[in-house]
């Protein structure tokens, strides 16, 4: 048997929805994009929506919108996808990293308020595989030093804290489309806010600044008006193909959410007293399960950071990459949660920083594994994957 970390599931209906737009010529931010844009808004709760090309540029975008510029710090988790510190670098800032709580993979809030200086300017939480961060902490520190936030909600489909969907606490909220995603366009990404002003900003610079979309044109009255640009703005622009797919989607989102939510129930039931550690949560949050991501023999791990042994957190890793090597063999597919940006060479290099400046972020580097999960993964699958596990584990 062979089961993959992760795999896409496209309906028929998905696939064909492709051609309504490709038949009628409208390709690129068109009236598919504004439908889904109506429907993302409508699903999460938030007032505005704008779609774009990449989680990657949404980020870009906000940071770039609210002022963002080259001095400007922002305040980043140490262990996340490389985007949300390079759009950052994009800009001419300066990346501040904080450390995480291994508990939930999330930025710890209690690390923010230390690294805040006077060029600080925006806090740059991430609601990692599908968890809400601690919005109520962040909040609350941004209002204090009235810092911008931006949420990475990359993986935040379907999440929630103190029953409002990840997107709505923040200046914007910045989702992924990419095929490892709940929802996919291939690549694809959507800005969420609820100020006016600050949408129409981003909808001028997702379009190269222009004061009208080419739809507004096409369906105003003044064949000969052109838009004025009144920013230096980008092309990042969602195909209206891409949106064709997310709304047919979107439109069963809450089934796609239930059946992820059921093979991560399942997981948690049976992986219970065994050396891997799920996200711990309680009932403020509602977990979207982007992802099933893992701590190895987390007891250890968790003493070997208190006591800062560098050592025994590599000799555990050692461990884990063995148990991911087995499962391999055995047609299981496993990987790393993600990485820990400050331990790539780019950023390790620029800010002369060691692995172990943010320990708890390197442990989950070192000793993370993200287990199989997907729509469309059967009960046999998933009962393999366990199986194998306890005859490894116990």
């Amino acid at each position: 048997m062979k089961i993959p970390i992760a795999k896409t599931k496209l309906l028929e209906e998905d696939i064909l929805s492709v051609l309504e737009p490709l038949r009628s010529g409208w390709l690129v931010q068109g009236p598919k994009v504004a439908e889904f844009e109506r429907l993302w808004s409508d699903f999460t709760g938030v007032k505005n929506s704008i779609a774009v090309t990449s989680c990657t540029s949404a980020l870009h975008l906000s940071l770039a919108a609210l002022g963002f510029g080259p001095g400007d710090e922002a305040i980043v988790p140490s262990f996340t996808w490389i985007s949300t510190a390079n759009v950052v670098e994009h800009l001419g800032g300066k990346v501040v990293f904080a450390d995480i709580d291994l508990n939930t993979f999330n930025i710890d809030p209690d690390d923010i308020e230390s690294k805040i200086t006077k060029r600080t300017k925006a806090i740059i939480p991430v609601h990692l595989f599908g968890l809400s961060a601690n919005m109520d902490s962040i909040l609350r520190i941004a209002n204090k030093y009235s810092l911008r936030v931006i949420e990475d909600a990359a993986c935040g489909f379907g999440s929630y804290f103190r029953n409002k969907h990840v997107g709505n606490f923040g200046d914007t909220g910045c989702f992924s489309f990419h095929p490892r995603k709940s929802i996919t366009t291939g690549e694809g990404g959507m800005i969420t806010t609820n100020d006016d002003d600050l949408a129409e900003k981003l909808r001028r610079l997702r379009n190269h600044g222009a004061s009208l979309t080419d739809l507004q044109r096409h369906l105003g009255p003044k064949p000969y008006l052109l838009s004025d640009h009144l920013d230096a703005g980008y092309n990042q622009r969602m195909t209206d193909f891409q949106a064709a797919m997310g709304i047919t989607q979107l439109k069963r989102g809450k089934e796609i959410l239930s059946e992820r939510k059921e093979i991560a129930s399942k997981y948690n039931d049976e992986l219970i007293n065994m050396k891997l550690l799920t996200p711990k949560y309680n009932s403020l949050y509602v977990h979207g399960y982007q992802s099933f991501p893992c701590i190895f023999d987390f007891e250890e791990v968790n003493k070997s950071v208190k006591e800062k042994n560098i050592d025994k957190i590599k000799k555990i890793k050692l461990k884990r990459n063995k148990l991911m090597e087995t499962l391999q063999d055995q047609g299981i597919s496993t990987r790393p949660a993600t990485h820990a940006v400050h331990m790539l060479t780019f950023f390790k290099d620029k800010y002369k920083l060691s692995e172990d400046t943010y320990i708890k972020s390197m442990a989950a580097n070192e000793c993370s594994l993200s287990l199989p999960l997907y729509n469309g993964m059967t009960k046999k699958e998933q009962d393999y994957v366990i199986d194998v596990l306890k005859k490894e584990l116990t």
